[in-house]
């Protein structure tokens, strides 16, 4: 595959402050997938359905037909919650992808800690974040980052267990981006097999592309996926498991990067596994 790489990949956290910036993606299969599971008060019986008609059974069905296949992300309240990165503003070239994370001050987004900050020169300047970015359109905003943190031991020798990164984004219109857009929650020590969506943005491409499929154990600090053409720009893509149909959000395991980088390869990905070092990375960006 193109390189998902912008530089290389625990204790105590870098915090940056930035600057503005923005992003792009590339469709593979025309029609959406859904990933969407009943939580415990909306499943209800065997028969029951939620709110989008998906139960369990029918999604475990759907499932089943639809993983490691990649196609086309509709432009839903799920998707949303992913953008594009961008330097300065959504015009020019995209390169990576990040995505809302549920934070008390509603205003953090996850990505790989490749995409923002590079062991060799520092941080990346002037970026922006640009969910739901399709087609040259930007309809859920432009969002600065406005302060960047990786773990000491990314920055300091590029450490792939730590390739993660939060980010603080400015707010815009007077409201931060989870009260525009809702977020995923972070899971931490979820195991190595789960089934996840994962979403992302090619950077050779103007909409997103999107996934499922199980998760496995590379190492004991790596996840791995198998699903095509996760192409250059894809590093960030969260993994996200238990989306809830009443809701439209789940939760984000891990995201492209970590060893290799995310993969040398554009059919396998992997992700830093998020244990106790990811929680206290998240600890200090929220903190």
């Amino acid at each position: 595959m193109t390189a998902r790489k912008v530089a290389l990949g625990l204790a105590a956290a870098l915090v940056i402050p930035t600057t503005a910036s923005g992003c792009a993606s590339s469709g593979v299969r025309s029609s959406s997938a859904l990933f969407l599971t009943s939580s415990p008060s909306a499943a209800g019986s065997a028969g029951a359905s939620g709110v989008s008609g998906w139960n369990r059974h029918r999604f475990l069905g759907a499932y089943d037909k639809r993983k490691n296949i990649t196609r086309t992300a509709s432009p839903t309240p799920v998707n949303a919650l992913v953008g594009a990165v961008f330097t300065k503003d959504a015009s020019g070239d995209h390169f990576c992808t990040a995505s809302v994370v549920d934070s008390a001050g509603q205003n953090l987004i996850i990505t790989a800690a490749h995409c923002v900050y590079d062991p060799g020169t520092g941080q990346r300047s002037d970026l922006v974040f640009v969910p739901g970015y399709r087609g040259g359109d930007a309809p859920n905003g432009v969002w600065p980052l406005a302060a960047i943190t990786v773990d000491q031991s990314w920055a300091q020798s590029g450490n792939p267990d730590m390739d993660v990164a939060f980010a603080v984004v400015q707010p815009q219109g007077g409201k931060q981006v989870q009260q525009v857009l809702g977020a995923n929650k972070l899971g931490i020590g979820q195991g190595y097999q789960r089934r996840v969506k994962m979403t992302g943005y090619p950077s050779s491409a103007d909409v997103p592309i999107t996934c499922m499929n199980t998760t496995s154990e590379q190492s004991p600090t790596q996840l791995r996926i198998d699903c095509p053409d996760y192409t250059g720009g894809t590093s960030g893509s969260p993994w996200v498991t238990d989306l809830d149909q009443r809701t439209r959000t789940g939760t984000v395991i891990g995201v492209i990067g970590g060893y290799q980088q995310g993969g040398d390869t554009p059919d396998t990905s992997y992700s830093s596994y998020f244990g106790d070092a990811v929680q206290a990375l998240y600890n200090r960006a929220t903190g």
